[in-house]
Formats: C-alpha cells, sequence, structure tokens
C-alpha cells in the first residue's frame, strides 16, 4: 500500500468520523426543535465527496501520476490545513455543525472561531482540499473535475444554508 493510498484512507475515516459526529448533533438538534433544509441535495453531495477519494486513487493508479515533491508537498500541508479548518468549525459550532443543514429555530448565528471572519469556512475547507487532496499526488483531472461539479453544489447549499438560518434567526 503505498504512502498516497494510506493518505486517501485516513481521509475516508475521517469522513466517519464527521458521519458519526453529524449523527449525534443531528438527534441533539432534532431533541430541540431542529428543521432539515434542503436535503434533496444531500446525496448529490455525498456521491461527489465519494468521487473525490475515488478519483484520487483511480487517477493515481490509471493514469500512472508521478508524486512531484514540489507540487506534493505543499499540496499535503493544505490538505492537513483543510482538515484542521474542517474541525475548528466543528468545535466551533459544537452540536450545531452537521453534513445536513439543520437549523435550531431561534438560536443566534455562531460567531466565534473561524466564523468571526468567514460566514462559511467549512466549505473553505471543502474547497481547499478538493484541490489538494487529489493534487498531493498529481491529480490535475481528479482536482478539476470535482472543483467543477463542486461550484454549483456550493452555491446550491449556501443558499439553502443561508435562507434556512434567516428564517430560524431570533427576533
Amino acid at each position: 500500500m503505498t504512502p498516497y493510498t494510506v493518505l486517501i484512507l485516513l481521509v475516508a475515516l475521517e469522513r466517519l468520523a464527521e458521519l458519526v459526529t453529524a449523527q449525534r448533533h443531528t438527534r441533539w438538534s432534532r431533541a430541540r426543535g431542529g428543521v432539515e433544509h434542503g436535503s434533496g441535495h444531500y446525496p448529490v453531495m455525498v456521491v461527489l465527496h465519494t468521487g473525490l477519494l475515488a478519483g484520487c486513487l483511480l487517477e493515481t493508479a490509471l493514469a500512472h501520476r508521478p508524486f512531484l515533491p514540489w507540487l506534493g508537498w505543499p499540496a499535503f500541508a493544505a490538505v492537513l490545513l483543510a482538515q484542521a479548518l474542517r474541525w475548528w468549525c466543528i468545535a466551533s459550532l459544537g452540536p450545531r455543525w452537521n453534513t445536513r443543514v439543520i437549523v435550531v429555530p431561534g438560536l443566534p448565528l455562531v460567531d466565534r472561531g473561524p466564523y468571526r471572519w468567514l460566514r462559511h469556512p467549512n466549505y473553505l475547507a471543502v474547497v481547499l482540499e478538493g484541490v489538494a487532496l487529489p493534487l498531493v499526488h498529481t491529480g490535475w483531472l481528479t482536482a478539476s473535475v470535482f472543483t467543477l461539479l463542486n461550484i454549483p453544489l456550493l452555491v446550491t447549499r449556501m443558499r439553502c444554508e443561508n435562507a434556512a438560518l434567516t428564517m430560524a434567526a431570533p427576533g
């Protein structure tokens, strides 16, 4: 097993940890009257993110992509930065973080952690990882396809989330 395969497997395990966290947070939110919004785009997001991991492995193997240190090491650092940002978002939102758009009515917006500066910092982590993870092993095709498919999904997701947060805002 190559180091890159191990990296992809570690990212897949991280995704599983996110799903476990999200399930726990879903129970917390629903117990407080949380309402899910935009569930229709969620399966597309799951397929796209699964495809990113599969694409990383397939492109590297089938196209014989080399590891280029001048590209791979900075991309790896960006992957680590994306993971750190993602978990900072999760820690900052606490039980309100989720992979789905579930909003508990009446709760104020979170304004700590990376949310002091950005409205959607988790999506910055997604974009950064979507580009950097494939480029660790020169997977420019996977990075390009994921990014192009992710743009309309993120636009849809942010519109959905913004509308849900506006509807649920206190006052």
